[in-house]
């Protein structure tokens, strides 16, 4: 297990180098260059010489890409020119509410699309499995902003059982520690500000949740369908095993191998997707200060968010190779 991590490890190495050898290109091919994009298209020459020098974008291009790995390997991914606020303090601030959210709407399409998943495939044809397939039709083809809305007419506005926007009400005083709003109040005995975090959580988290619970139903059932059909499974039943050893040992650990790839995949997506459902709810995630980013040219935030997005990927990987290891013992020896 342990060599496993370490050759995963050193093959991140190699993804993480090409992908800032796109972003440093990426860079250095905007029009008119990064100090034009950064000061607009009314600078003058001498604006952008002096941004020129001030960046060291009048160096050599070699010379240009080592101080662009040594920021970045030491955390320095520059100023933001919405806030003026070093780029890593602002992600500090911001990540761990995106990350909330997405823990949330994983678990969510986790606990409950596997479960429906496998049911829909034992009652192949049944109504749970034409309603569950239908369900994920749906899921799928629905914009995620459109269901935000739908959600919160119905449940924040017309109902009102959750709130309507928010991570945590004005009148909850919570102690800041890691960021996450229901674990702190957890850490710190303050129940109440973790129930009220949790209560402002729910339809952001379900909302975001719609897509991975789709699709982790329909591949679950595709998974199953395929594995009760394989000769040890028919050669457990025929041995008289229990239904739930065959089930546990047999049908779903087979089964999971390719849900495993599914979730890390979706996991990542959901880090970098949250921007309209943070938008909706005003959530106060990362995703309205990358689109700010993106309406205001700020570089320096969108290369550490690409990175930083790149990063959590490449670890998710690992993840779920380790998970696939633990499945299925034979793939520690590739």
């Amino acid at each position: 297990m342990l060599r496993l991590v370490i050759r995963r490890l050193l093959q991140l190495i190699p993804t993480l180098l090409g992908l800032s050898v796109l972003l440093f290109v990426w860079l250095n091919r905007l029009p008119g260059g990064p100090a034009s994009a950064i000061l607009g298209e009314r600078a003058t020459e001498a604006e952008v010489a002096r941004i020129n020098k001030l960046l060291g974008l009048d160096q050599p291009l070699y010379i240009q890409y080592g101080r662009f790995l040594k920021r970045i390997a030491e955390l320095d991914l520059g100023t933001s020119t919405q806030t003026g606020q070093p780029v890593w303090d602002e992600f500090t601030l911001r990540f761990p509410a995106t990350v909330e959210l997405s823990i949330a709407a994983m678990v969510i399409a986790i606990a409950v699309g596997i479960p429906l998943g496998y049911l829909a495939a034992r009652h192949r044809g049944g109504w749970l499995d034409v309603g569950s397939v239908t369900g994920s039709l749906i899921g799928i083809c629905i914009p995620v902003f459109f269901l935000a809305l739908i959600l919160k007419g119905i449940f924040a506005v017309e109902m009102g059982i959750f709130p309507t926007t928010g991570r945590q009400s004005t009148d909850i005083n919570a102690t800041d520690i890691t960021g996450f709003a229901v674990l702190d109040g957890l850490i710190t005995g303050e129940f109440d500000a973790s129930w009220d975090a949790l209560v402002h959580l729910v339809l952001p988290a379900v909302t975001l949740a719609s897509i991975p619970l789709a699709v982790i139903v329909r591949m679950t059932r595709a998974s199953v369908l395929e594995v009760v059909g394989e000769d040890y499974v028919r050669t457990a039943e025929s041995k008289g095993l229990e239904r739930k050893v065959v089930r546990g040992r047999h049908i779903m650990r087979n089964a999971l191998l390719p849900v495993v790839t599914a979730v890390g995949l979706l996991t990542g997506s959901l880090l970098s997707g949250a921007v309209l459902t943070e938008s909706v709810f005003t959530f106060g995630g990362i995703g309205s200060f990358i689109r700010t980013a993106i309406s205001e040219r700020d570089y320096p935030v969108l290369v550490g968010f690409i990175m930083f997005i790149a990063l959590i990927y490449v670890l998710i990987n690992l993840l779920v190779d380790l998970a696939y290891s633990l499945i299925d013992p034979r793939v520690r020896v590739h």
